[in-house]
């Protein structure tokens, strides 16, 4: 199992003029709905279908995560429709859907930016290979207030409070 070590922030607005000036660099862009299949507070089971729009490709994973705050421990993967559309069949359950857009900054920092389309809001989000790292990282202006640790902004919690609006 992999280690995920990140720190996600809020955005008030999409970064045009970084990306208009040279200063970022986009990297990417996908459609994302996600569903959780199992959820417990350190724990949780969800698959994904993801269209990206630069190569118009769909693919889809399956991904199991435990643990809470900077680190946690993830396993993720590839699998194909039919198993998608299976473990989804008759479950009801309506998906969290995002686009992310990837991009890149002068030093070549990679930083993934989430606009929910149910929820009208957009994050950012940047990843780290330690712990220290990420402790020791200093945000760019264009970031807003670190969101990480606040519970409505974990994706999980924005889908189970979309299921209580179905």
């Amino acid at each position: 199992m992999n280690l995920e070590i990140e720190r996600k922030y809020m955005l008030e607005s999409f970064p045009a003029q970084w990306i208009e000036s040279g200063d970022l660099k986009i990297a990417g862009r996908s459609r994302i709905e996600q569903t959780y299949l199992a959820l417990s507070a350190d724990e949780e089971i969800r698959v994904r279908k993801l269209v990206s729009e630069d190569s118009g490709r769909t693919f889809y994973t399956h991904t199991f995560k435990r643990g809470l705050g900077l680190a946690r421990e993830e396993a993720e993967y590839e699998i194909n429709e039919g198993i998608y559309k299976q473990l989804l069949e008759g479950s009801g359950r309506s998906p969290l859907v995002k686009t992310r857009t990837k991009v890149l900054d002068g030093a070549g920092r990679l930083y993934e930016i989430d606009e929910y389309h149910q929820f009208h809001v957009m994050t950012v989000e940047a990843e780290f290979s330690s712990e220290e790292a990420a402790l020791a990282f200093l945000p760019p202006v264009w970031f807003g207030k670190e969101v990480g640790s606040e519970q409505e902004y974990r994706n999980k919690y924005m889908w189970a409070k979309l299921q209580e609006q179905d």
